[in-house]
């Protein structure tokens, strides 16, 4: 288990919109805050991704929600430790850890807090090749 007070934080990367109507929601942030959603390709089907400005990078999903919400996306180096650690906290686990095409993902909820997703990159190329004396 991670001791939390002496580690560094782990850093909030993506804020995503969960949302029952995807239309108005899009309008608004669009008029409001100046955020253009676009529209890419994402595994089965498509997403929209929101500059939120400073490169921080958010989305918009619709999907079947009593009310829309706003999810937190929180960098972490192992998805299935912190997964299990929020469990034993006392968290539901809203979505197991998932891989997608840049990495994966899990949800979670505890009666006291909102929900918060996880998220653990994949590696990069470059990432990859440090340290293996590489020169080019």
């Amino acid at each position: 288990m991670r001791n939390v007070l002496s580690a560094l934080p782990n850093p909030v990367v993506h804020l995503e919109l969960h949302t029952g109507d995807l239309e108005r929601a899009c309008a608004f942030y669009s008029r409001l805050c100046g955020w253009r959603p676009e529209r890419i390709a994402a595994g089965l089907g498509s997403y929209l991704a929101l500059e939120l400005g400073r490169a921080f990078g958010g989305g918009i999903v619709e999907c079947d929600c009593k009310r829309p919400l706003w999810l937190p996306y929180v960098e972490v180096a192992q998805i299935d430790e912190i997964t299990e650690e929020a469990r034993t906290l006392g968290a539901r686990v809203l979505l197991e850890p998932r891989e997608g095409p840049a990495g994966w993902r899990s949800v979670v909820a505890a009666p006291h807090t909102g929900e918060i997703a996880f998220w653990q990159p994949k590696p990069l190329l470059d990432d990859l090749t440090i340290g293996r004396g590489d020169n080019g």
